[in-house]
């Protein structure tokens, strides 16, 4: 009987003791989480908001729509501006331009025509005005009775409205001509909008069509990023955000990258304050309206490092509240 309960008072105090041992652990892992959450001690004139690398996404989509003959770029490659990224099937644009070609050779040629006949009733014109004068004089002479002056007036009017007629079916054909150019110059914008070219030098993030899918015009086919504009946004309560001026210099600290701190300068401070993103930590949580800040990466920096910083890495960015605080060693860049 007494062994039973030597074996209890044992168990319970090994329960009591591991229950001692869990809260210790659990409240050291409190303390280095806050710790870790607040961050190295700050001097005066500087503050500091946790935040992730953002890069600026650009969607690559196409004006006409068709049938994806090919898409040439995948999830993650990096492309250049102008780069050849995907191309529509594009054989009726093709088929089309060649009919609209063929239209303008006929309205030139219907041009031609209209002014060879321009020409003809011009001559014609010319010569009733000639007659039309010689059978004046040899009326006023006597030589011809008036009855031949007024053929030869009513010749003139025709020749004169022959003449009018011609000019307009010139001025029809040149327009014709200018209406079907204006259709080949249409129909070839569309065929080159078919070789869908990468708008800026990026990564691609996503992939969003593939081949043979038909996309209606808009349709996205590709989100890239732009690496060349990498910021990071926080978030600073009214006291600290009103003393921070756009164009300041800027820190950024990235988990990933201990010990190197990141150039970067303040761009824009939001004018009017917000409830802070669930998703934002702060220093203090209970601080319900803030600012935001964004921070733009150094864009000498981005191209000395373009495979270090990556769109989504968590990190600490800092601001100086003060223009003639310095920076302390641990984040002086080097």
């Amino acid at each position: 009987m007494s062994g039973r309960l030597e074996l209890k008072m044992q168990s319970r105090v090994l329960s009591r003791f591991l229950a001692a041992v869990l809260l210790l652990a659990l409240a050291g892992g409190v303390y280095m989480l806050l710790k870790y959450n607040r961050g190295p001690a700050l001097p005066p004139g500087i503050a500091s908001g946790n935040g992730r690398l953002e890069a600026t996404e650009v969607d690559v989509a196409t004006k006409v729509p068709g049938r994806l003959a090919g898409v040439s770029a995948r999830e993650g490659d990096n492309v250049a501006a102008g780069q050849i990224v995907a191309e529509l099937d594009a054989d009726d644009l093709r088929a089309q331009l060649r009919a609209a070609e063929a239209q303008v050779r006929q309205a030139r040629a219907s041009l031609h025509q209209s002014l060879a006949g321009m020409t003809s009733a011009s001559t014609q014109q010319k010569l009733a005005k000639a007659t039309l004068d010689r059978t004046g004089q040899l009326v006023k002479r006597g030589f011809v009775s008036g009855d031949r002056l007024d053929r030869d007036q009513s010749a003139l009017q025709a020749a004169d409205a022959g003449v009018a007629a011609a000019r307009s079916k010139v001025s029809e054909g040149d327009a014709g001509v200018s209406a079907s150019i204006a259709r080949v110059d249409a129909l070839r914008v569309a065929l080159n909008d078919a070789t869908i070219k990468a708008p800026i030098g990026g990564r691609v993030l996503y992939r969003l069509a593939e081949p043979g899918e038909v996309v209606a015009a808009g349709g996205k086919i590709l989100t890239l990023l732009d690496m060349t504009d990498v910021y990071m946004s926080i978030y600073l309560p009214t006291a600290e955000a009103g003393k921070v001026g756009v164009g300041g210099t800027a820190r950024i600290a990235l988990d990933a990258l201990p010990g190197q701190p990141i150039p970067a300068k303040v761009v824009f401070v939001a004018p009017r304050s917000q409830f802070t993103p669930k998703e934002v930590e702060t220093r203090n949580e209970r601080e319900k309206l803030m600012f935001r800040v964004k921070i733009k990466v150094d864009a000498d920096w981005l191209a000395a490092h373009v495979d270090l910083a990556k769109p989504g890495m968590p990190g600490v960015a800092y601001v100086l509240t003060d223009p003639a605080a310095a920076w302390p060693p641990a984040l002086t860049t080097k």
